[in-house]
């Protein structure tokens, strides 16, 4: 068993875990308000704002890194090509429809942490809401059935990465 075998079965076993959950009725209506508030657009109306209010390094910090993130998150969802739970796993629906076809990685997940890395740094007292935040956004994937769990800490890895990178260059 290679180990990409050996991360999927542990990947379906901990799913398979979060779909068991009791209370699934809240969790999914709690987890579409939570990944609902991490969709792009949100995001472009946040930089205009941040833009408008004085904060013309931020805002080109999160223009500049979510170039980087997309390009990146891009190749890899192409490249690795992981089918989504409900594609993956025999008798699965998940609760909502994503917007593409593969989940690895989580590109909600990778939005989220890019920007509570971004924001943290000129906020720094609002740090554990913007994290607190980020974290719900990738349980939200995989308790809706969208995304497994290792999808969401590669796409927290990556968009920390590329707001770690955008920062670095432009500050």
């Amino acid at each position: 068993m290679n180990i990409f075998q050996n991360i999927h079965a542990v990947d379906v076993q901990t799913f398979s875990w979060c779909m068991a959950r009791k209370h699934r009725a809240t969790l999914t209506r709690i987890g579409r308000a939570v990944s609902f508030s991490a969709d792009g657009p949100f995001y472009a109306i946040l930089a205009l704002l941040l833009w408008f209010a004085g904060e013309q390094m931020l805002t080109l910090i999160l223009v500049f890194g979510f170039l980087i993130e997309r390009a990146l998150y891009l190749l890899l969802k192409r490249g690795f090509k992981r089918h989504r739970p409900a594609d993956a796993l025999d008798n699965f629906n998940s609760f909502i429809i994503p917007a593409d076809q593969f989940s690895f990685p989580s590109g909600h997940t990778s939005g989220a942490f890019f920007m509570a890395f971004c924001l943290s740094g000129w906020f720094p007292s609002m740090n554990l809401i913007f994290y607190f935040w980020a974290v719900n956004v990738g349980l939200s994937r995989i308790f809706l059935g969208v995304h497994f769990p290792t999808d969401t800490v590669i796409g927290a890895l990556l968009g920390t990465a590329c707001a770690a990178l955008a920062i670095g260059i432009l500050v």
